[in-house]
């Protein structure tokens, strides 16, 4: 396999951005909270062979597709294809080796931007098409750490990445999440079936412990039945209309131990994860890691929606490209 390696960038701001090969990983991600104390708040290992060995999707770019297809299957026009089953019956991330789990080229790299390209053939993991993937990380003087995404086929395929980041503001060695105080902007969600992937309707969050709205620390919701009992958040809002015109829109902040985040997108969709299946590993710090300890925001496009009509399109086509950002903003 090819080795991996480690690439920094930073800003004049403060904010100090590590990116690994494997994966487009965000291996650290350092920032000053409000009383100046820097602290590295994404999980993550100290050495490559935990990386390549360890949790898979640790701050990863995510595909060809991020999230749930259900059943392992889609179709597109006459043509059935299958994908492995790596979540119960459903693909997962894009199987069982998706981009996650690629050793990507650095193709472009300065003080304060990377970019991160990957070619996927034609069947891999069961996708139709070659797909020729970049991603781009930028840290900018005002602390914002910006994902570009861009992508492109030779053949009909489908294709909706995500940013896979595991953050605990407080620090990726300070335990559980309880304290973090979320608010998401977003009015509706995509209620999901008995195997987490949705059922096509789109619900009102009034009135249901998915409203986050207004600022909610998340453990006073993290064990409402309304979620996995016993596990936590792993849920679907949607940012927009799924025909909405492609704007950057502020889709959740986030706030712990004086560090506030804020998540603007393009995506019409925001996961929220709670790291409910976070395994027992030792991590960078020395810290064992543990379910909770750290909150996904997942800008994407809806889960399984090419099942679905109404969703968000994922079907990129020939003479079509992937043109996505996702930003992070400190302060």
């Amino acid at each position: 396999m090819k080795p991996i390696h480690f690439y920094t960038i930073k800003s004049s701001g403060g904010l100090k951005v590590e990116v690994s090969n494997l994966g487009a990983k965000i291996t650290k991600l350092l920032i000053a909270n409000r009383k100046g104390v820097v602290r590295d708040i994404v999980l993550g290992f100290r050495t490559a062979d935990e990386w390549r060995t360890q949790e898979p999707y640790f701050n990863a770019v995510c595909g060809r597709v991020a999230n749930r297809i259900k059943g392992g299957t889609f179709r597109i026009e006459d043509t059935e294809y299958r994908l492995p089953q790596n979540n119960g019956e459903n693909s997962l991330h894009g199987g069982i080796e998706g981009f996650n789990a690629k050793i990507w080229e650095v193709v472009a790299q300065s003080a304060y931007e990377i970019t991160l390209r990957y070619r996927s053939k034609d069947g891999e993991e069961g996708y139709p098409g070659n797909v020729m993937a970049e991603v781009t990380y930028t840290t900018t003087k005002d602390n914002r750490l910006v994902i570009h995404y861009t992508a492109k086929t030779d053949a009909p395929t489908l294709v909706a990445l995500t940013q896979h980041a595991f953050f605990n503001l407080a620090g990726e060695a300070s335990g559980r999440i309880d304290d973090h105080i979320l608010q998401v902007y977003a009015d509706r969600y995509t209620p999901f079936d008995e195997t987490t992937c949705p059922t096509g309707e789109i619900r009102d969050v009034e009135g249901t412990p998915m409203d986050f709205r207004t600022p909610v620390r998340i453990g006073d919701r993290l064990n409402d039945p309304f979620f996995a009992p016993g596990k936590g958040i792993d849920n679907n809002w949607c940012l927009c209309e799924a025909d909405a015109p492609k704007q950057l829109r502020h889709a959740a902040t986030l706030d712990a131990d004086g560090v506030r985040m804020e998540c603007w997108t393009t995506m019409k969709g925001l996961q929220v994860y709670s790291g409910n299946y976070i395994r027992s590993y030792v991590g960078k710090s020395g810290t064992m890691y543990a379910p909770q300890h750290a909150v996904c925001l997942e800008a994407q496009q809806w889960p399984d929606a090419i099942h679905h009509e109404g969703f968000p399109n994922v079907m990129l086509m020939p003479g079509q490209q992937v043109d996505e950002t996702t930003e992070y903003r400190f302060s």
